[in-house]
């Protein structure tokens, strides 16, 4: 069986791409024996702060933040850093070759209920001769050289794209490495699965409103089939679970707070997730174009996500 290591080195991924991908993955090991030890480590509970984006930080929202930002400022080939839980992306080394974005806990809210949770993140490459700075950032996710996530469930798992399709990784703890164990993980085309957070429902646009009402009413309604409806309440878990089996996963657009295009954040969840699911055949998109081709208009940039299933996909947006 092979490891990150082996997969990565059979590829044609370039040397200090790789370089990055293992500090990444090997902090999330870390991240994930942390969680692991739960309230016996003192990480539960709320860390009294809030993040740039209005949100109270759990204790271990700042800890995992701090590994991954220690870790990858201090890799030669990391230009600079941007995280959801960072007002501003953090320059590391001015002749670094890439830039990563990545969103250290998400579903963090999960944390105390001993639920799942997941690190997601997104590379580019992109050199200069001078600091970097969030100008520099705003590039659209269709030239990500990489994404992926860890998932922190029963099992830690590693799912990344390195632009040549998707692969599926589970941690090893006898070993300490990521073992391959799916390989060109494909979504099919249509599904009757469906996730959603339907209690913003009366917050919708009124065409969104009637695509989930026409897949709730099921086979006696037009689309003559029945749907299954599943909310992890992390995007890691739901688009995992698409990856898996597959389904869609939209968090639409709401008039709760007109001011935001959507709760979701373009550089660290949308875009990472975009690039995994269209090169695992599926599709990504907002209410109105591909999310990899939006042009990033600030480093936490919100937008709406409807992706999955592509067929599925497709009759969503006809709406």
């Amino acid at each position: 069986m092979q490891n990150l290591s082996d997969v990565l080195a059979s590829s044609a991924t370039p040397k200090t791409l790789q370089t990055v991908l293992t500090v990444t993955t090997n902090t999330c090991i870390a991240i994930s024996d942390a969680l692991k030890q739960g309230s016996l480590a003192g990480i539960l509970g709320m860390a009294g702060n809030e993040n740039v984006q209005g949100e109270e930080q759990k204790k271990l929202d700042v800890i995992s933040n701090d590994m991954l930002k220690d870790a990858l400022t201090a890799c030669p080939a990391v230009r600079a850093i941007a995280s959801e839980e960072e007002d501003y992306i953090v320059p590391a080394n001015t002749d670094g070759e890439y830039f990563i974005a990545f969103d250290p806990l998400d579903g963090s809210s999960n944390i105390d209920i001993n639920a799942m949770v997941g690190t997601i993140f997104s590379i580019y490459h992109q050199t200069g001769d001078q600091p970097a700075t969030e100008a520099d950032f705003l590039i659209p996710g269709k030239e990500q050289v990489a994404a992926g996530y860890v998932l922190y469930g029963p099992s830690t798992m590693l799912v990344l794209t390195t632009g040549n399709g998707v692969n599926m990784f589970t941690y090893d703890p006898t070993k300490h490495v990521f073992i391959l164990t799916h390989e060109n993980v494909q979504v099919a085309q249509d599904t009757q699965e469906f996730a959603i957070n339907m209690s913003n429902q009366r917050f919708w646009s009124a065409s969104m409103q009637n695509y989930v009402n026409d897949l709730v009413k099921g086979k006696d309604g037009i689309r003559g089939k029945n749907f299954n409806m599943r909310w992890v309440a992390a995007m890691v878990g739901d688009v995992h679970r698409i990856l898996c089996r597959g389904g869609i996963f939209i968090y639409p657009w709401d008039n709760k707070d007109p001011a935001k295009a959507g709760k979701l954040r373009l550089m660290y969840e949308a875009n990472p997730m975009a690039m995994l699911l269209e090169q695992a055949g599926g599709k990504a998109h907002t209410h109105t174009q591909r999310i990899l081709d939006i042009q990033p208009e600030a480093i936490h940039q919100r937008v709406a996500v409807i992706l999955g299933a592509a067929n599925e996909v497709d009759k969503c947006l006809s709406y």
